[in-house]
C-alpha cells in the first residue's frame, strides 16, 4: 500500500475529525503498535485511563497489510469499540484508501438458532406454546418473535441485543457448537446468524472478538476465527482468568442423567440405561466427598467418573450416523453425551496439569464437579505466541512496578525482553518482546490522595472492626457521600452499608443487590450525597467520572481466599518449582485488583479525591512496596486528620 498514509498521519487525521486532541501516549503507543505489527514482535502496553488507547492500536490494525484480530474482556469495551470507536474511525478515514471493513465474531451459543426457533426440539420444546403467561414458554416466544424481526431486518441475532432474559431462557433459543447441524445440513443454514458472522469476518480486515473465543480458536485448536496475522488483546490484565474459564469444565449427576435420557429415543441398545445407571453411581460419589480441592481423586469418585467417561464413550457410538436429513434432536442429544464424555475423561485423568475440585452445592444449584488447567501461560506461549504477533494492553500492566508478572502470566519470559537501544533478542525458541508505558494524562499526584489507614488494627475473619467502622464513618460523614466502597465479600459491604445508614442517614447508602447494577450506579450518578458499597464487579466494571465519586474506600487487601482451589493450587505448584508462590500468585491477584479498584477515582482531567485502604498491612507488611509500586503514583498519607480535612475541602467546593 505505497500510498498509504503513516501511522501519525492517519491517527492525526481521526483525532481532528473526531474533535479530539492530539495525546503524546497516545502518539507513542501507535507508534509502538506499529513497530511491533512490521517486527514480529510482542509488545505489552500500559496506556493510562484517558490515553485513547483504542485509537491508538485501531489505526494502526486497519494499516496493517493482513486481517488482524481485536480481543477484548468485556462486553462494555466490545460494545464501545463496534458501536462507536470503530464508526467514528471510518467515517474519520474514510478517504484515506485504507480499507475499513470490520466485523464482530462470537461464539456460536450467543446467536439465536433460527433451526431451533423454528422446529424446536420435541424433547424439549414441544409444549413450550402451551405454557401459560409469566412462565418460560411466555419469555421463549418473545425470544422467538425477536428472532424473526431480525431475520427480517437484516440483525444480527445476538444475545447482547435480544429481549432481557435469563441463561436458561437463551438456552431454549439457542445451541452450541455440538448441537449444531451444520451450516450444509440445517434447512436455514443460508439464513443462519451464526455462519453470516463468520461469513462477514471472512470479508473483513479488522475482527472484533472476546478472550473466550480467542482461546477457544488459538489455545483448543477449533477453528472460530479466519486466518489472522496479529491479534490485539485489550483489557490484557483480565486474559490468564478469560482464558482460564473458557478451559474450565463442570459436571454434575443431573447434567448426566439429563444426557441419558435424551439419548433413550436415539440409541436402541443398553446404552442410554448404563449412562443413567453412572449418573446414580455419581451422584452417591459427589454426595460422600467434601468440597474443596483433591489433590488426590477420592476412590468412590475416581471409580464414578470412569463409570461416565466409559458409559458416555458407549452411549456416543451407540448414536447412528446423521443422514442428509439431519434429525435437531439426535444432533443435539448426542452432543449433549460428547460434552459428558469430554469432561468425565478430563476429570478422570491424571491431575498434573489441571486442577479438580467440587463447589459449594446451594438452594438452587447443586454441588459439581469443576476442573480448570493448572496454568495457561504453556499453552498460551506454545499455540498464540508462537504463531501469531500479540500486542497486549491495558491500563494495569505493571505489577510492582514492572511488567514481569504480566509477562510470565501470558507466557513470555522476563530474560526475552528487548530493551529500548539493546541488540535484538537470540534466536531460536525465544520470544523477543518488548513492555512500554506510555503514561497518564492525569496528573495523580495533584488529583489523588492515597490514604493507608495504618492505625487500624489488621483484618480479621470475624468481619470489620469497629474501629474499621467508625473510620468508614469519618471518611464517609467528611465526604458527605461521593462515596464508593470496593469490599472483599458481600458481608462486608452489608454491613459497612448498615453502618453508614444507621449513623449516617441523611445520606443514600445503597449496597450491590439491592438492585441491579445499572440501576445502582445510574442512583450513584444522579445524587452526589450518595454511597454504593459492593464486591467484585465494582472493582472493575464501573466508570463514573465527575463529583460523583470522590472517595474509593478499599476494605482490606484483596489476596484470594486461602481456600480457592485454583489459586492455592498454582500458589503451591510455584512453591515446589522453587518460586515464592505467594508473591507470584497471591500478591499478583491483589496488586492488580488493587490497581482496579484505585482506578475508579480518577476518570478525567478535572476529577479528584482520595483513595483509601482501611488495611495497614499496604503501609507495614513487607509486600507493602510491591503493591504501592502497581498503584497509580498518587500523594501518601497515613495521618487520618489530613485526609477528612481534605474530603471536607473538596465536597464544600461542589
Amino acid at each position: 500500500m505505497p500510498d498509504a498514509p503513516s501511522v501519525t498521519e492517519l491517527l492525526s487525521t481521526a483525532v481532528g475529525a473526531l474533535g479530539g486532541q492530539e495525546r503524546a501516549g497516545q502518539v507513542q503507543m501507535a507508534e509502538a503498535v506499529t513497530h511491533a505489527m512490521e517486527q514480529d514482535q510482542h509488545l505489552l502496553v500500559q496506556a493510562g485511563t484517558g490515553t485513547g488507547k483504542s485509537l491508538a492500536y485501531l489505526v494502526p490494525s486497519l494499516l496493517h497489510k493482513d486481517r488482524v484480530v481485536v480481543a477484548t474482556a468485556t462486553l462494555a469495551l466490545q460494545h464501545q469499540l463496534v458501536e462507536r470507536d470503530l464508526p467514528r474511525l471510518v467515517e474519520a478515514v474514510k478517504d484515506s484508501g485504507v480499507d475499513t471493513s470490520y466485523a464482530v465474531l462470537k461464539g456460536r451459543s450467543n446467536y439465536a438458532c433460527l433451526h431451533r426457533i423454528r422446529e424446536g426440539v420435541p424433547d424439549e420444546q414441544g409444549a413450550l406454546v402451551e405454557l401459560p403467561e409469566g412462565s418460560l414458554g411466555k419469555k421463549v416466544l418473545e425470544l422467538r418473535a425477536w428472532a424473526e424481526k431480525e431475520v427480517e431486518g437484516k440483525g444480527s441475532g445476538e444475545r447482547d441485543n435480544a429481549p432481557r432474559h435469563t441463561d436458561r431462557e437463551w438456552r431454549q433459543v439457542s445451541v452450541n457448537h455440538r448441537e449444531c447441524l451444520g451450516a450444509a445440513k440445517c434447512p436455514f443454514g443460508q439464513e443462519c446468524f451464526a455462519e453470516l458472522a463468520k461469513e462477514k469476518a471472512h470479508r473483513s480486515h479488522l475482527v472484533v472478538t472476546n478472550h473466550s473465543l480467542l482461546a477457544i480458536d488459538a489455545i483448543e485448536s477449533v477453528p472460530m476465527i479466519p486466518e489472522y496475522d496479529v491479534v490485539v488483546i485489550d483489557e490484557a490484565h483480565e486474559l490468564t482468568t478469560r482464558v482460564t474459564q473458557a478451559a474450565t469444565d463442570e459436571l454434575w449427576a443431573a447434567e448426566v442423567e439429563r444426557a441419558a435420557r435424551r439419548s433413550q429415543r436415539h440409541v436402541e441398545g443398553d446404552q442410554a440405561n448404563d449412562l443413567a445407571d453412572a449418573s446414580d453411581a455419581l451422584r452417591t460419589a459427589i454426595a460422600e466427598a467434601s468440597p474443596g480441592r483433591f489433590e488426590r481423586i477420592p476412590e468412590q469418585l475416581s471409580d464414578a467418573l470412569v463409570l461416565v467417561r466409559d458409559a458416555a464413550r458407549a452411549c456416543v457410538s451407540a448414536y447412528p450416523k446423521a443422514g442428509e436429513d439431519a434429525d435437531a434432536g439426535l444432533t443435539q442429544a448426542k452432543g449433549a453425551v460428547q460434552e459428558v464424555f469430554a469432561t468425565a475423561e478430563r476429570m478422570a485423568a491424571d491431575l498434573d496439569s489441571d486442577v479438580l475440585w467440587m463447589s459449594e452445592g446451594t438452594e438452587r444449584m447443586p454441588p459439581r464437579l469443576c476442573v480448570a488447567p493448572l496454568q495457561v501461560w504453556g499453552p498460551m506461549r506454545d499455540k498464540l505466541l508462537t504463531d501469531k504477533t500479540v500486542v497486549f494492553t491495558s491500563a494495569t500492566l505493571m505489577l510492582g512496578g514492572d511488567f514481569a508478572s504480566v509477562a510470565t502470566s501470558v507466557g513470555l519470559k522476563p530474560t526475552e525482553r528487548v530493551l529500548e537501544g539493546a541488540a535484538p533478542a537470540p534466536q531460536g525458541d525465544a520470544m523477543p518482546w518488548r513492555g512500554l508505558d506510555v503514561g497518564s494524562p492525569f496528573d495523580y499526584g495533584r488529583q489523588a490522595i492515597l490514604y493507608v489507614a495504618k492505625h487500624l488494627p489488621p483484618p480479621g475473619r470475624d468481619g470489620m472492626s469497629k474501629a474499621t467502622l467508625d473510620e468508614i464513618i469519618e471518611l464517609v460523614d467528611a465526604a458527605q457521600g461521593r462515596t464508593l466502597g470496593l469490599f472483599s465479600s458481600r458481608r462486608a459491604a452489608e454491613a459497612a452499608a448498615e453502618a453508614v445508614r444507621e449513623r449516617l442517614p441523611h445520606l443514600t447508602t445503597l449496597a450491590q443487590g439491592d438492585a441491579q447494577l445499572p440501576e445502582l450506579a445510574a442512583q450513584f450518578v444522579g445524587d452526589p450525597h450518595t454511597c454504593l458499597f459492593g464486591t467484585l464487579s465494582l472493582w472493575q466494571g464501573l466508570d463514573v467520572p465527575g463529583d460523583t465519586c470522590q472517595l474509593v474506600l478499599i476494605d482490606r487487601i484483596p489476596f484470594p481466599r486461602p481456600d480457592d482451589p485454583l489459586l492455592s493450587a498454582r500458589q503451591k505448584a510455584a512453591d515446589q518449582a522453587g518460586g515464592n508462590g505467594f508473591m507470584q500468585v497471591a500478591a499478583t491477584h491483589a496488586a492488580l485488583l488493587l490497581a482496579q479498584g484505585a482506578g475508579r477515582l480518577i476518570r478525567t482531567h478535572t476529577d479528584r479525591g482520595v483513595v483509601a485502604v482501611l488495611d495497614a498491612r499496604l503501609a507495614t507488611a513487607r509486600y507493602g512496596s510491591f503493591l504501592k509500586a502497581s498503584l497509580p503514583p498518587m500523594w501518601t498519607t497515613t495521618d487520618p486528620a489530613v485526609v477528612r480535612k481534605a474530603l471536607q475541602r473538596l465536597s464544600a467546593e461542589r
